[in-house]
């Protein structure tokens, strides 16, 4: 229920109280357990991303050829922050606050460092198998994923509206899946001679 609250309120509008009450606990054991308002935002945003690394290192990106492993981060990027607009909205939210929260914390550069460890991996193999293009980089390629995924959550209300289509819609959602692992790949992958 914290994720919740700092994912709909960001942190300045969420109350202790609130998260107190849908939890069924009191404020004094929020403070106790998290020592203010802030060690909660930060253990809450700290979960976060070591849930989305936990099941991304499940992947076994490592165990299949190369175009086959970036298809599937892709398409789990895109799966996961549909399947998780709290998390797209907390990360908006510490992006207003300019990461001055996720600054404070080396578990979650710890974790995130996996994600580029594993894409550096990946993309290191199909260079070497020769159906990846040389000269990229790991943290513009997560970058990429990232934003192209991100941007189908985080902007989804104001281009359905704009545009007068369902952008939530089921087919909507897998004709854009199928569009961005399609543009990574073409991106990424080396150009036949």
């Amino acid at each position: 229920m914290a994720t919740r609250e700092f994912a709909d309120k960001g942190f300045s509008g969420a109350r202790i109280d609130a998260i107190a009450e849908s939890t069924r606990t009191s404020k004094r054991m929020i403070y106790y357990h998290f020592d203010s308002k802030e060690g909660l935002y930060l253990a809450v945003l700290e979960d976060a991303y070591k849930r989305i690394r936990h099941i991304e290192s499940g992947l076994d990106l490592d165990g299949v050829e190369p175009l086959e492993a970036l298809k599937r981060l892709v398409a789990f990027t895109f799966d996961y922050h549909v399947a998780h607009p709290d998390f797209v909205r907390l990360v908006m939210n510490e992006n207003i606050h300019n990461g001055a929260f996720l600054a404070k914390s080396e578990s979650i550069q710890q974790v995130n460092r996996s994600a580029i460890d594993s894409l550096g991996r990946l993309y290191r193999r199909g260079c070497k198998a020769g159906v990846f293009r040389t000269g990229l980089d790991a943290v513009d390629l997560h970058m990429s994923i990232s934003a192209l995924c991100f941007f189908t959550v985080a902007n989804r209300h104001t281009f359905s509206l704009g545009f007068q289509r369902d952008l939530s819609s089921s087919k909507a959602l897998a004709a854009r899946r199928r569009s961005i692992v399609d543009m990574v790949v073409r991106h990424m992958a080396k150009a036949p001679h």
